[in-house]
């Protein structure tokens, strides 16, 4: 995702973006959970049903897990765009249902071990995968680094409204600058920093990568750590490699760094010895406000990567419902078809069907156009229903139409996103991903009351959720955005079933091939999700008025601006 040095300053909330003065209680808490299991479906056209036969087709082998340049891709394309086209909605202005998004494929060959010279005790060889990854986004058919300093640098993070900056004093041009993951808050012992235990954007690898390049560092690794990381270094070893999409760019990627990478805590200890430091002292005083970054003992890295490259473009798909009174403003509906496609075979079974991530969000989305379709009189507002690109290889469709909008940012509402809903059944919670950010709370939180539902902010805001979905991209350029479904309370079971659903869900199918439809399901909690996210839109569609970003949110400056703009 290709994001602006202006716009990185004003983002300081990651993973749920939650206030920290927010309770249970406010956002109203198990005491008010209702406890019937009555679902009522209105004649709208949203049902469980529909939702089940387009997730079970998008979910299918036929659509070879919808992976981006492949034949998946061109199948998903055109069966959502005939699907827009028998609804009646029009296509974009330039009367296609397409969006181009030029993307570059490279498929990266790393140097089998990654050299550290200059140490106490003679040079540290790190095994490809075992010890280290490396990639880059410069599109060269090689890259390399040698000899190049090595610096530590605490998180990495500049972020003015903290007084946090870890650069401060430091020269880092041609260097190979060494961070934390995670972010001061998230990640140390003291969670009086940036936002505790929820998750800031400065805590995002996408965002470490990013400032090292503007400090004009030639390379920049990543301390894993599994604890404050949250996921295992096998999940760093299967993320970087094969073939990892990216944004084309004019200078076709000259301005990122010329390595990137990952190392293990025990790699990292290891190079802390050599440059005569302790790696305990260094994380202690890196969690501290203050922090000065050091040299690391005169150590220098050399490493490599081979690259093949592809340049074509994948496509977001959008259609219109135009308006009947306020043609030229905009509610958008987003979800990403894309998913992993074909890969190493488990169990015997080597395509990724991605049903509920996210063939469940485009089937919701479907639904949800049906259901303005079916309505006696157009509203008053247009509607755009956007499947979008890349959301599996960082956000980049809906980065890119966020980049490159198809209709005017400061005429667009909102954007209501789906990503993986729940097949477990009807839910009493609404989770709002990023709640207490904006007035969409409590167009949620009304919503919720007509389903006899109750919002709860997002329950682990430790793992970044809000800046892992294509909702994200719409509030980065200022356009409230909503990422809410029912995650935590099931209606006939329970809270301890639905983590139970959930955590199976995650250790069992996300992102394995075992993510595929199955008959069994319970999908009337996706019929709620979508039919609440339909309501907030009708709702919002005849107003005249534009939902705002609450008070000490970091988007709400870029949208003032945006909307002050001629």
């Amino acid at each position: 995702m290709r994001i602006s040095v202006s716009c990185l300053l004003v983002l300081a909330a990651l993973a749920g973006c939650q206030s920290k003065s927010t309770s249970s209680s406010e956002a109203g808490g198990t005491a008010a959970a209702p406890t019937d299991t009555t679902i009522v479906s209105p004649p709208d056209g949203i049902t469980a049903a529909y939702i089940g036969e387009q997730t079970k087709i998008l979910a299918s082998d036929e659509f070879q897990g919808r992976k981006p340049f492949t034949v998946g891709e061109e199948k998903t394309v055109a069966y959502l765009t005939d699907q827009f086209r028998k609804l009646g909605l029009k296509p974009g202005p330039d009367g296609t249902y397409f969006q181009n998004v030029p993307l570059v494929e490279i498929t990266g060959q790393p140097a089998p071990t990654m050299q550290i010279s200059g140490g106490k005790g003679g040079p540290i060889t790190l095994n490809y995968k075992t010890d280290y990854v490396a990639f880059t986004e410069q599109e060269k058919p090689a890259v390399a680094l040698q000899n190049s300093e090595m610096v530590f640098a605490g998180y990495g993070v500049v972020a003015p409204e903290y007084k946090w900056n870890d650069y401060a004093g430091l020269d880092v041009k041609g260097k190979t600058v060494v961070v934390l993951v995670n972010d001061p808050g998230n990640a140390g012992n003291d969670t009086t920093h940036f936002k505790g235990r929820a998750m800031t954007y400065y805590g995002r690898w996408t965002y470490k990568y990013e400032e090292a390049a503007r400090q004009g560092a030639a390379g920049l690794i990543i301390v894993h750590d599994t604890e404050p990381a949250a996921y295992p270094w096998s999940v760093v070893q299967s993320s970087y490699s094969g073939a990892k999409l990216r944004p084309q760019r004019a200078d076709k990627g000259a301005s990122k760094c010329v390595i990137e990478g990952w190392m293990t805590l025990d790699a990292a200890k290891k190079m802390f010895t050599a440059a005569g430091q302790s790696y305990e002292e260094a994380y202690a005083a890196a969690n501290k406000p203050g922090f000065k970054a050091r040299t690391l003992g005169g150590l220098a890295m050399s490493t490599s990567v081979k690259n093949k490259l592809r340049r074509t473009a994948s496509k977001n798909v959008l259609a219109v419902l135009p308006g009947s009174t306020r043609v030229d403003e905009y509610i958008i509906y987003s979800a990403h078809w894309d998913h992993l496609g074909i890969g190493a075979a488990i169990n015997g079974d080597s395509i990724h069907n991605g049903a509920v991530d996210n063939a469940s969000g485009c089937a919701a989305l479907l639904s949800i156009a049906k259901a303005y379709t079916q309505l006696p009189k157009a509203p008053g507002r247009s509607i755009v229903f956007l499947a979008v690109t890349g959301e599996e290889q960082g956000l980049l469709g809906s980065a890119y139409y966020a980049a490159h909008p198809v209709f005017p940012l400061k005429k667009t509402v909102a954007d209501l996103n789906m990503d993986a809903l729940a097949a477990f059944g009807p839910m009493r919670d609404l989770t709002v991903i990023g709640y207490g950010q904006s007035e969409l709370d409590d167009y949620a939180r009304d919503a919720a009351k007509e389903q006899n539902r109750y919002i709860l902010p997002d329950q682990h805001p430790e793992k970044g959720s809000f800046y892992r979905s294509d909702h994200f991209s719409f509030a980065f350029v200022g356009v409230p955005a909503l990422d809410a479904k029912g995650a935590f309370d099931s209606r006939a079971r329970g809270k301890e079933y639905a983590a139970q659903q959930m955590q199976a869900y995650t250790a069992k199918n996300y992102h394995q091939p075992s993510d595929e439809y199955d008959p069994k399901w319970d999908l009337r909690g996706m019929e709620q999700d979508a039919r609440l996210l339909f309501r907030i839109g009708q709702r919002l569609a005849e107003e005249s008025t534009f939902p705002k970003w609450k008070p000490g949110s970091e988007f709400k400056a870029t949208r003032e601006k945006s909307l002050a703009s001629k």
